[in-house]
Formats: structure tokens, sequence, C-alpha cells
């Protein structure tokens, strides 16, 4: 294998990605800035929900919002919580309820009408997200999906499916994060800017 090709190409399609999420996506990121800065004036939070490299990403996209991510700009805190980060819940949660409830049963728990849950998913076809994303219709909860390939199951299910145009879960992933920041540092302009 020549990996100064590899490097090369992964480089390569990375940036095609980015290309193409700019033309496909990007109505849906608009309106994903619009639905999160309305919910904020609302005084309502952001849940976010993932598995694997999806659940670091919840992680991440819920630090810049209560810390922040734009440093040129001194706001208060954004609330956003993400629902992947207790593992005294997780795993109680899958022992006595099942792994496919553990996010569900946190959207029961902490989401309330208004609120929005921002799904990730690269598949589109995570049980547990799914399962999270029917208990926040319940709660009448507004559902952004981060998804990818074709959108899978989720992307009938969630509100606002922004689906990144690539089958490679890497490029997924880092399509995902891109567009994260995007919505984070708009939201902070929008708000604070």
């Amino acid at each position: 294998m020549n990996k100064e090709k590899f490097i090369t190409d992964s480089l390569n399609e990375s940036s095609e990605v980015k290309l193409k999420i700019e033309s496909t996506c990007k109505t849906d990121i608009l309106l994903a800035v619009q639905t999160l800065s309305q919910a904020y004036k609302n005084k309502k939070k952001l849940l976010l929900c993932g598995n694997g490299g999806s659940a670091a990403d919840c992680q991440h996209i819920a630090t810049e919002l209560m810390i922040r991510l734009n440093h040129k700009i001194n706001r208060p805190a954004l609330a956003a919580v993400a629902l992947t980060t207790d593992t005294s819940n997780l795993t109680a949660g899958g022992n006595d309820i099942g792994f496919e409830n553990v996010f569900a049963r946190n959207v029961e728990g902490l989401g309330n009408e208004g609120d929005v849950l921002l799904a990730i998913s690269t598949s589109g076809n995570s049980g547990n997200i799914i399962k999270a994303v029917e208990k926040a219709h319940q709660k009448k909860m507004f559902v952004i999906g981060l998804l990818g390939g074709t959108g899978g199951k989720l992307k009938s299910l969630v509100d606002l499916p922004i689906v990144i145009p690539s089958a490679s879960i890497q490029r997924i992933q880092e399509g995902h994060i891109t567009v994260a920041h995007i919505v984070c540092e708009l939201v902070e302009m929008e708000l604070y800017g």
C-alpha cells in the first residue's frame, strides 16, 4: 500500500464530501440554526444522543454550546446535555431496561415540550436512537437528525434530517462535526454576536 497516496486520497475524499455538504445540506443547516436559536430564546435546551464516535460527538457539541465555540464572543452557557456521558445511568439502563431504551428513558426524564433533540447516527438505523426520537416526539420536542448515506430509518422519523452525502463512516463523522461546528457558531452569533 502506498501510504502517501492513501493520505492524499483521504484528504481529497474528505474535501469532496464537504463540498457536497455545501450544495446538499445548506438549507437544512440554516433551519437547524433557526430552530436551535429559537429554542434557546424560549429558554429551552438541547439533548444529544448517539453511539460510539457519535457519542463522542454529542459530548463535543454539548461542550461547545455550554462553554463556547467562538472565543471572541463572551456569552452565558447554552443548555445542552449529552445523554452519552453518565456511565452509571447507561449501564443500569442497559442492564435493567435494555440498551435499546437507554436514550429514550433519559429523553423521558429530561426532555420537555419545546426542547430539541439532536440524534446522531451514521447509518440512520440505530435502534436506541430510533426509540429516543419516538420518545422525543411524544414529549413534543423537535428532533434534528445528523445522519449519513441514505439517512436510514431515521430520515423519515426526525423533523429535520441533515444527511451527509457519503457512504464512508469516516467521512460521515467528519461531516457531522463540521456541520455541528457551523451550527454552534451561527447560533452563538445569532444570539450573542
